[in-house]
């Protein structure tokens, strides 16, 4: 009898903890989540941050070219003063567009891609894409862990018993899958 007490406890404290281990790996995996979308955010207001100085670069280079870079600016200010995940998605590809037609239209400039301003800033932005593309993926690794544990078992009784709902992976549209057509 006391032998079944002592299991009977010892079984309750086990049944506490695999309660609190769940939490904390709910709560663990949230944060990594919200970490990992603060690490977008930060790479895309680096970017941000890089365009005016691009744009200074490219002025003097593209007087005719106006349209090219009201395009970027326009593209900057919204993703600067986008709110949400949605709105920054959007934002980010109306950058990505506008920067590429830039990128491209410079081809037509053999002084501005010897200049070593923009050749550095040019530097500069494809290696901030390419940690936005890392965290990215970091963000969608997150949810796949995060998901992972609220749809097997037992983890699903405990999303249950937490409210804790699946999260939703950042898409890339088929717009954005698609070659940019650059015409002058």
């Amino acid at each position: 009898m006391l032998l079944l007490f002592w299991i009977l406890i010892i079984l309750g404290i086990l049944l506490v903890f695999v309660f609190f281990g769940y939490y904390n790996r709910f709560v663990l995996l949230g944060n990594r989540i919200d970490n990992s979308l603060a690490q977008i955010n930060v790479q895309l207001k680096r970017r941000a941050d890089l365009i005016p100085n691009l744009i200074e670069a490219v002025k003097g280079y593209m007087k005719h070219e106006k349209a090219a870079i009201k395009a970027v600016t326009d593209a900057r200010k919204a993703l600067v003063g986008a709110k949400g995940v949605e709105q920054k998605v959007e934002a980010n590809k109306q950058l990505e567009s506008a920067l590429k037609t830039i990128f491209a239209i410079a081809e037509g400039y053999p002084d501005l891609k010897a200049n070593t301003n923009f050749l550095e800033l040019q530097r500069e932005l494809t290696s901030t894409e390419d940690k936005i593309a890392y965290a990215r993926q970091f963000y969608n690794d997150s949810i796949l862990t995060y998901n992972n544990l609220c749809k097997t078992f037992p983890g699903v009784l405990f999303a249950n018993l937490y409210g804790k709902k699946e999260r939703k992976y950042l898409q890339i549209t088929e717009a954005e899958k698609k070659n940019i057509d650059v015409k002058f």
